[in-house]
């Protein structure tokens, strides 16, 4: 395949998740690097977290690895165990099925860059550590449900491990 002409590339803002918290990934953009390339068996982003915003929900996957590795700027990566700042060339990977609640949070005030190649698996379940909700994606769709597996009707936090929801 020719080198990949990034300006083509298909850019995703915007979240799948319902409300309350799809309006909290204000800020965040991705370019779909997996997608232009037509790759099937990974996904391939280049998210760009503009200053106060976050990546995702602290989430952990039960059949999807994922790397990341921060390309620009200075982001703060939230697992279970604590906080750590990272910069460029600074990476962090997360094995499916292991269950550490993650993610980067932009904290600066200037625009930063990261990018996070991961597995697609053909089913996938995620679970978010800080509030009641999981994803299942089956198919090419997604359905939420509380961690129950009862369907989705609405926001019902846990108590966070130390941070806010936001």
């Amino acid at each position: 395949m020719p080198k990949l002409d990034l300006s083509k590339a298909p850019i995703k803002t915007g979240s799948i998740y319902p409300s309350p918290y799809a309006e909290q990934m204000a800020g965040r953009s991705s370019v779909r690097l997996g997608e232009l390339a037509g790759l099937t068996q990974f996904g391939v982003n280049i998210v760009t977290l503009e200053p106060g915003a976050v990546a995702s929900l602290r989430h952990w996957h039960l059949n999807e690895d994922e790397f990341g590795m921060v390309l620009e700027g200075e982001l703060t990566l939230i697992e279970d165990e604590g906080e750590t700042v990272m910069r460029p060339g600074d990476c962090a990977a997360w094995k499916a099925g292991v269950a550490n609640g993650h993610r980067f949070v932009n904290r600066t005030g200037a625009p930063a860059r990261f990018l996070i190649v991961g597995t697609k698996a053909a089913t996938e379940t995620a679970t978010y550590s800080d509030v009641d909700m999981k994803i299942h994606i089956a198919g090419g769709k997604a359905r939420f449900t509380y961690r129950d597996g009862s369907d989705w009707a609405g926001h019902r936090d846990l108590a966070p491990k130390g941070e806010t929801n936001g």
